[in-house]
């Protein structure tokens, strides 16, 4: 079992895990908005937290409210950074193109997950080591040009 964090927050609700190993926790809306087809808006959590140097927070969308109405995170994962100490808002997006999604106060709209990230020193170079991809781009391991599939 991996080591627990000690996050400080300030929330009308603290996230909770659904599930014992559960990796995001849930983020609850504090408003009512209506999302319509094709909209998009910054939904409220009340939440704000105190992460330690070394950590981020990523936002990310919940699975069932993406497969049963078509509503996401547009910008996920969005990053909540370690010296960020304001409300974490959800952008969240209906790409249902017909039906309207009503958020209330107190729906599971997000997931927040919380992982250790190394500080990295970037080192210039003019050439860089080889690799089994090499430069393949988006794509590269699977698509086949000219595939009906």
């Amino acid at each position: 079992m991996s080591e627990s964090v000690d996050v400080p927050i300030i929330a009308p609700q603290v996230p909770q895990y659904a599930h014992p190993g559960d990796a995001g926790a849930d983020l609850v809306s504090v408003e009512t908005v209506l999302l319509k087809p094709g909209h998009r808006a910054l939904v409220g959590t009340g939440v704000s937290i105190a992460l330690p140097d070394g950590f981020v927070a990523f936002v990310v969308p919940r699975s069932g409210l993406a497969a049963k109405h078509g509503v996401t995170v547009v910008n996920a994962p969005g990053t909540v950074d370690a010296g960020y100490r304001g409300e974490i808002k959800v952008a969240l997006l209906n790409t249902d193109p017909t039906e309207p999604y009503q958020v209330t106060a107190g729906d599971r709209i997000a997931q927040l997950i919380v992982m250790a990230i190394p500080r990295v020193q970037f080192l210039p170079v003019t050439t860089l080591p080889e690799s089994t991809r090499g430069t393949g781009g988006f794509g590269s391991t699977g698509y086949q040009t000219g595939s009906t599939k």
